[in-house]
């Protein structure tokens, strides 16, 4: 259902309430005094079968006496009478409805019979539905309150979406405190239809919202709501704060990975991957929000401290270290600026504390200089209360001086009753003002991050040095033999780690002493045996493992101990023998990499500190397939582990492109097979800076969907390469867009003339930005078709032309572009792109493709009426727009 309809909703022309009602203390009386008081200035439609007038507007029975094509009903009728108040709805033609009552699922199974007719009935009839148990929703702009909340917040650049009524509640009263404006404020609810995937694509679209907040309990279409921060988030800041805080899914765990992936960790992970910042407390979405919402971004992490009292900076220093960071450092230039009017006593460093005597002059003259210096990314202004400070004097300068400036400046005034003017002075000019200095660097903090997930999100990933083969039939066969309840056997994991190119030791079995003794004898010494057992996953707890054996005696021994180990540990166990490696003295370190797959999340990737501490030392990192090397590098560093990787004392450096590599691996393998529940590879050690698997556990259960729908993530579409030739006998390779094909693009970029370049961008251009470059090859390959066309020859990558059309969020409608390198003009290389992307977008179900193309270039408007395209003059430009209907055409056939 279209993005259109949810316009509709939050700029409806006419509104039914229905259950409206003049009861004082009910919330049909409550919505339509709210629309009348917030000055909606559309058609009020009061719905009730008992009134024939409601607050002076005539009302009417039912919604089936309505005319056709009203934009929204609001109801607040009993949940048990809302599918038959819908039906008449979706008769009448309405685009949507806000339903208040609650009673559904939260109350029982019956509740939630309930919820499914209304699901039922609103899906067959293509109507939205916000709800049910909501607040509502506010669209200030709109002088919209289609809520139960009694008043209208202040037109601002902050979209907020909540699924606790009690926290929208909260926001607005802190709202009218702190004169925090709102674009859009929505109760969402228990998200029967409308949920936060639909909600972030439509205030992503919309340039009211400046920045979008998130209170969520639960998600619902993670794979939509993933795809739709991902896109949402490059352009405006996105802030979550998730509740529910869990480690069922941890305690359920068999093996050290799923231990170590538990339910929260994975929100964490998703969220980070999705460019989103998740904060903490419902006091620091406050915070967060006032600073977004009055404040531009920063670009970093410096932050100028100014203050007149010691104790303050101190604190505030003490917040930035505890985040691993410290304050700007002071240039030498800045710093002698500062002497020529500070006191000789003052700090002479950052934090910059201007002494308890600080008059307004002192504070103006010390904020002009951090102003002008580019020392810092944002100033924090801090005032404790003392005899000849005056806090509203300091607080009109610092509204005078720091006002339309390109970074973020906030005020942590301390202090009760003597500040109470400066405060509303200060939030009055818009800047943010914060009780504690904890609380205002954390804020600070939270911009921070999200400037530091738009760099991540911008940056091309390097290609791996390597290619890579997998063994997808061999692997399968390995899978499909795995018993249904417990870990695969570890020769067999070791065998699928194997297929997908995973560096494991070599292994061999023994199930009896002497073929043991000929094992060690044949692999030479020294050794490491080790039980082999599908019934205990843990072998250390077991006393199942012997090292650094050196001789037949030691085998003979060791073998022994094992087995009675194993027996006394757990008698009932099934004991296979033992394995025996090659031993490895004095590892450089032990990693742990893994997968689990997640309830909500599909298979996550683990990555941390390995061996018998795992748990205990709880250094490890998250990450969601599809993985390349940036991806697999920025997971890495956010462990403790990553610092000894890059070498200590005598110890090498690990080769990180190789452990990139084996994440890159891991994740294929867990892409390709959704049946490994739990995968396990600890230690994995590092010797002489190359990794080797030590270990292998596998667990496999039966997939509930097939891939790659088992992923939120969709990975790169292999499905869409093609080996082709053009009607004019040239030999291209197309394949989808990869994020490593930046440098392709760029030496691509090289081969395009200027009338090319700017046919395709309708205006000049000398290079691909970094921003236009992560645009092309960060794609998202469930809203985008992208295709590049090469050479057929695999000793040279050459490209010869893209094409892509980019899809709105429903995948209704798409947007095709396409250009193709001027020495391969002419040779049916942008037809044959075309031609295949379209072909993609059918498949997908996409009912309309449209592109502009300039009047000029010729060679394009034949191309769009070959292949049968509706073309039609844009008035008052000299521009056509090309558009197919699929629905009403003969399929279009990929060459």
């Amino acid at each position: 259902m279209s993005q259109y309809h949810l316009d509709r909703i939050f700029r409806p022309r006419q509104i039914a309430v229905v259950g409206a009602s003049e009861t004082e203390g009910s919330i049909g009386n409550a919505l339509i005094r709210n629309l009348i008081k917030g000055g909606y200035s559309g058609n009020l439609l009061p719905v009730n079968p008992k009134h024939d007038t409601l607050h002076g507007i005539r009302a009417v029975k039912s919604v089936s006496e309505l005319e056709t094509g009203v934009d929204l009903a609001v109801i607040a009728t009993p949940i048990q009478t809302v599918p038959g108040i819908l039906e008449e709805c979706v008769e009448r033609k309405m685009a949507g409805a806000i339903v208040i009552s609650a009673g559904g699922k939260e109350v029982g199974e019956k509740g939630r019979e309930i919820e499914e007719r209304i699901r039922a009935t609103a899906y067959a009839g293509k109507l939205r539905i916000v709800g049910p148990n909501c607040l509502g929703i506010i669209h200030p702009r709109q002088n919209l309150n289609a809520s139960f909340a009694s008043e209208m917040p202040d037109d601002g650049g902050l979209a907020f979406v909540s699924q606790s009524g009690a926290i929208c509640t909260a926001i607005l009263d802190l709202a009218f405190k702190e004169r925090i404006g709102f674009s859009h404020f929505v109760s969402i609810g228990s998200m029967l239809d409308v949920d936060f995937g639909d909600l972030i694509d439509y205030l992503g679209n919309d340039s009211s919202a400046k920045g979008i907040l998130l209170y969520i309990e639960s998600l619902s279409n993670l794979r939509k709501f993933m795809s739709a921060a991902r896109a949402v988030s490059r352009i405006k800041p996105i802030i979550v704060l998730k509740a529910g805080r869990s480690k069922a899914g941890a305690k359920a765990a068999a093996s050290h990975t799923g231990a170590m992936a538990g339910e929260d960790a994975a929100y964490d992970a998703a969220f980070k991957r999705a460019g989103i910042v998740r904060v903490d407390t419902i006091q620091d979405l406050f915070d967060c929000a006032e600073l977004m919402a009055m404040q531009p971004r920063p670009r970093g992490p410096r932050l100028a401290i100014v203050t007149n009292g010691g104790g303050p900076g101190v604190m505030a220093a003490d917040t930035l270290a505890h985040h691993g960071l410290e304050p700007a450092r002071l240039s030498p230039e800045t710093i002698e600026r500062l002497d020529a009017f500070l006191p000789p006593f003052w700090s002479r460093s950052n934090p910059i504390d201007i002494l308890g005597d600080a008059s307004e002059q002192r504070f103006q003259r010390t904020l002009e200089v951090c102003s002008e210096c580019r020392d810092a990314d944002g100033v924090c202004v801090m005032l404790a209360p003392q005899a000849l400070t005056d806090p509203l004097s300091v607080a009109r300068t610092l509204a005078a001086t720091m006002k339309d400036l390109q970074f973020p400046v906030f005020a942590c005034w301390m202090g009760g009753k003597s500040i109470g003017q400066a405060l509303e002075v200060l939030n009055k000019a818009g800047i943010p003002t914060y009780e504690t200095p904890e609380r205002a660097i954390r804020a600070f903090l939270y911009m921070v991050q999200y400037a530091k997930n738009m760099t991540s999100l911008m940056e091309i990933p390097p290609r791996l040095t390597r290619n890579m083969v997998f063994e997808r039939e061999k692997v399968r066969s390995l899978l499909e033999q795995a018993p249904e309840k417990g870990f695969m056997p570890e020769s067999d994991a070791r065998e699928v780690l194997l297929g997908y190119g995973l560096p494991v030791i070599r292994t061999q079995t023994a199930k009896t002493e002497e073929e043991a003794v000929r094992v060690a004898r044949d692999m030479g010494y020294p050794l490491v045996m080790k039980l082999h057992s599908p019934d205990i996953t843990h072998k250390t707890d077991a006393g199942g493992i012997r090292l650094d054996l050196r001789s037949e005696q030691d085998v003979r021994e060791a073998f022994a101990q094992i087995l009675e180990s194993a027996h006394r540990y757990k008698p009932e166990a099934r004991i296979d023998g033992v394995a025996i490696q090659p031993f490895f003295p004095n590892p450089d370190l032990e990693i742990l990499l893994g997968a689990k797959k997640d309830s909500n999340f599909g298979p996550v990737i683990v990555f941390g500190t390995g061996g018998i501490f795992t748990e205990i030392l709880n250094d490890r990192a998250l990450g969601l397939p599809p993985m390349n090397r940036l991806l697999a590098r920025r997971m890495m560093e956010d462990t403790r582990a990553w610092s000894l990787l890059q070498g200590y004392r005598n110890r090498p450096a690990a080769d990180i492109e190789r452990l990139e590599e084996a994440i890159i691996r891991l994740s294929q393998l867990l892409i390709d097979f959704p049946q490994i529940a739990e995968l396990d590879m600890n230690p994995l050690l590092i010797k002489e800076g190359k990794p080797v698997a030590v270990d292998a556990r596998i667990l496999v259960s039966p997939p509930e969907v097939a891939s790659p729908m088992h992923l939120v993530i969709s990975p790169y579409p292999e499905e869409d390469e093609t080996h082709l030739v053009t009607r004019e006998g040239v030999r291209v390779f197309l394949r989808p867009v990869r994020p490593e094909d930046g440098h392709l693009f760029q030496e691509f970029f090289k081969v395009l003339s200027r009338t090319t370049i700017y046919y395709r961008f309708f205006s000049p251009m000398k290079e691909l930005s970094s921003e236009m470059l992560a645009r092309f090859t960060q794609i998202d390959y469930d809203r985008e078709i992208a295709l590049v066309a090469f050479e057929d020859d695999p000793r040279e990558e050459r490209m010869l032309g893209v094409a892509r059309i980019t899809g709105d969020p429903d995948s209704i409608t798409g947007e095709f572009a396409v250009v193709v390198g001027d020495p391969w003009h002419g040779k049916g290389i942008g037809s044959t792109l075309l031609q295949n992307c379209l072909s993609i977008a059918e498949r997908r179900g996409f009912q309309i493709v449209h592109g502009v193309v300039l009047s000029e270039n010729q060679s394009m408007l034949a191309l769009g009426k070959r292949l049968g395209f509706e073309m039609n003059r844009v008035p008052n430009s000299n521009e056509y727009e090309l558009l197919i209907r699929f629905r009403n055409r003969s399929k279009v056939t990929a060459q």
